[in-house]
């Protein structure tokens, strides 16, 4: 069984540019699809491969809502982003884009949820750790 590696600190970097240059073109409105229209989208984050040519970009609509029903116009505009990342985050290739939903904030509801299912929540436990750190 072989475990992938953590991303260097290049992919790191260079992911955090991009998704801020992604972000960047979707807040100025540089989209034109009808789909996405009064639709504020959120990049969560970015993952690089190691050769930097690929990109996966996790997306959610901003405020929650049906994830899935933006995935389609985005890839639509997958060319015309990678063409401006191209233009602003210098490298050598320009990486392919693919966009995913990101399903991290389903999974933290879904823990919430089973905390308050046996009558913990988020919040008691976070009290409950910060007593202990300061003590009685």
């Amino acid at each position: 069984m072989s475990r992938s590696k953590a991303p260097s600190q290049r992919q790191l970097r260079v992911g955090e540019q991009v998704r801020h240059a992604i972000a960047s073109v979707i807040e100025r409105g540089e989209l034109r699809d009808p789909d996405l229209d009064g639709v504020p989208v959120t990049v969560t984050e970015v993952r690089l491969s190691p050769d930097l040519r690929k990109a996966s970009i996790f997306v959610v609509p901003l405020g929650g809502g049906d994830t899935e029903s933006i995935l389609p116009p985005l890839s639509r505009a997958a060319p015309f982003l990678r063409h401006r990342v191209s233009e602003m985050v210098q490298l050598k290739y320009a990486p392919e884009l693919v966009f995913e939903a990101d399903k991290t904030f389903d999974y933290a509801d879904r823990i919430d949820a089973v905390l308050q299912s046996v009558g913990l929540g988020g919040s008691e436990i976070a009290g409950a750790a910060e007593d202990e750190e300061h003590g009685p």
